[in-house]
């Protein structure tokens, strides 16, 4: 008989769907309306005070703050306190190519050391594949990130800001979304079989 009590860890609370989609994607919308509204530099400072908030609220239901979202937190206060501070737009349009460069480079230097990072992130929130599977669906999310990051660069070349937020906010969601779909035949060929 063992007398040691169980030592495991309590696990974490889980946000409800609906409010993990409002974090992810309510400061993104908040950014679009208030530019809308207000122009490039109201939708700055909404969007780090949404984004600030989004952060809040997670560490308030779960104690946690998921990596992507301080990482990205992070990226938004930094390049948005430069565009309010020096008046300059530039820095809120280079936040993203920074964001899907270090998300791509990551994923391929993990692929490089021979392991998934998007497993490590996205590991509980997937159905269980093998080791193959999470490398190619590691490089194809890099991959991705990658050419995100080009066509940031191009539209913030060739746009009006008006036209780079809707590229941003509505372009760039549906391509993520059509995207991750894509990957189902992927998920579906590496899924591990219940024993």
């Amino acid at each position: 008989m063992n007398d040691t009590p169980d030592t495991a860890a309590p696990a974490r609370p889980v946000l409800p769907g609906w409010l993990k989609l409002a974090i992810d994607l309510g400061p993104l919308l908040i950014f679009f309306a208030a530019n809308k509204f207000g122009g490039v530099f109201v939708a700055t400072g909404a969007f780090m005070a949404a984004t600030a908030v989004a952060m809040a609220i997670s560490w308030v239901r779960t104690r946690h703050i998921p990596v992507m979202l301080l990482f990205t937190g992070v990226i938004v206060l930094v390049f948005g306190g430069l565009t309010l501070w020096l008046q300059d737009e530039t820095f809120i349009k280079l936040k993203p190519t920074l964001i899907y460069g270090i998300f791509a480079g990551i994923l391929f230097f993990g692929l490089v050391r021979g392991r998934s990072y998007l497993k490590l992130v996205m590991g509980s929130a997937m159905p269980a594949m093998d080791d193959a599977g999470w490398r190619k669906l590691t490089r194809n999310w890099a991959l991705f990130f990658l050419v995100l990051m080009g066509a940031n660069e191009v539209a913030r070349q060739i746009l009006t800001t008006d036209q780079w937020v809707n590229f941003k906010v509505w372009g760039v969601t549906a391509a993520t979304l059509v995207f991750a779909l894509a990957q189902a035949p992927l998920l579906a060929r590496h899924a591990l079989k219940p024993e």
